[in-house]
């Protein structure tokens, strides 16, 4: 499988970010109008920040249109005669969605089946959802509908027709620097001289960059099949290290309270299930989750299952590259933080 990325992909294309003035969208804006492209629309809620977005990145090519993913008819006009859709609108912050799991499902659930359909009614030619590693295994409200939203999309692209819309995802773990993330809370602590919380001095996370980020999705855009997963192999480090990079990164003095785990906290991330091991197809840069064909014939499936052998272990960050504190203050130098 290729991995290069062609600009000229988008050559007198149209598209849909939804949730787009956020990091995510920021980062592929940039990426984008390097490129041909005929049109990109950013989808969301927030008047400010599309008019903060606007007055940063000025392109005539750019359109912005205030709406919600909830709501599926301003989805829908917003997805007519465009040829790719990224579906990254969410609600992200874990606490929150603890305390407020209904309007998790409204936007993690709801919106996505919203954004889906809307896809498929307007022939549109591929849709990639955003997801996390928090689908996998979920425990808390955030993981659990974003885990939903993913089989939605599966459960879709068993009866769409791959000549019209191609459904695929990517996961992913922390993307350094992104707004509302560990990084950025951990700066802003740390430049006030405030001890940095960690809840375990065991507790892992995946790292990638936002550039790394968009490249994924871009890899998927250009070689997903319908019902793919896409996860790229990435680093991971504890918590604690990542705390006392951000001191050596700002020469600050190290500062650190261990503080026991939160709502609906982790001690590791797993982006792939040991169970979803058995329908991978692995490249030197990523894992492919490939498409489950199996139909609901009961009969069958209870004399015939899928008898490859499964892997023994899931990929999570425990089990991947642990990066040491230095690496980690090097990654920093290179990482725009979304302080907002």
């Amino acid at each position: 499988m290729q991995n290069k990325i062609n600009l000229s992909y988008f050559k007198n294309k149209s598209l849909v970010i939804t949730g787009g003035t956020g990091s995510f969208g920021k980062t592929f804006l940039l990426k984008l109008i390097k490129s041909k492209i005929k049109k990109v629309i950013i989808f969301s809620r927030d008047e400010k920040k599309q008019e903060e977005l606007r007055n940063e990145i000025a392109d005539q090519r750019i359109k912005f249109i205030i709406g919600d993913v909830r709501d599926k008819e301003s989805i829908n006009e917003a997805t007519i005669d465009v040829d790719f859709i990224f579906h990254a609108a969410a609600l992200k912050q874990v606490p929150s969605c603890e305390f407020q799991p209904t309007e998790a499902y409204k936007t993690n659930i709801i919106g996505t089946e919203n954004t889906i359909n809307a896809a498929i009614r307007n022939n549109v030619k591929k849709l990639i959802l955003l997801s996390t590693d928090k689908a996998v295994y979920p425990i808390n409200a955030m993981g659990m509908t974003k885990a939903i939203g993913e089989k939605i999309l599966l459960a879709k692209s068993r009866t769409t027709k791959s000549n019209k819309t191609i459904l695929c995802i990517t996961r992913y773990g922390n993307v350094m620097g992104s707004r509302g993330s560990v990084i950025p809370k951990f700066i802003n602590l740390a430049k006030k001289n405030k001890p940095l919380p960690v809840t375990d001095l065991r507790m892992s996370r995946f790292m990638m960059s936002l550039n790394e980020s968009v490249d994924l999705v871009l890899h998927a855009l250009m070689y997903g099949k319908n019902g793919e997963t896409f996860v790229q192999k990435s680093p991971a480090c504890k918590m604690y290290d990542l705390a006392k990079a951000i001191h050596i990164f700002l020469n600050k003095k190290e500062k650190i309270n261990i503080i026991g785990s939160r709502h609906g906290e982790k001690l590791n991330e797993t982006l792939i299930s040991f169970e979803e091991m058995i329908m991978v197809r692995e490249t030197k840069k990523h894992f492919v989750i490939r498409k489950d064909n199996r139909g609901l014939n009961y009969d069958l499936y209870e004399a015939l299952g899928n008898k490859k052998r499964i892997k023994s272990k899931d990929y999570n960050s425990d089990n991947t590259r642990q990066l040491k504190t230095y690496e980690i203050v090097n990654l920093l130098k290179k990482t725009p933080i979304d302080l907002d």
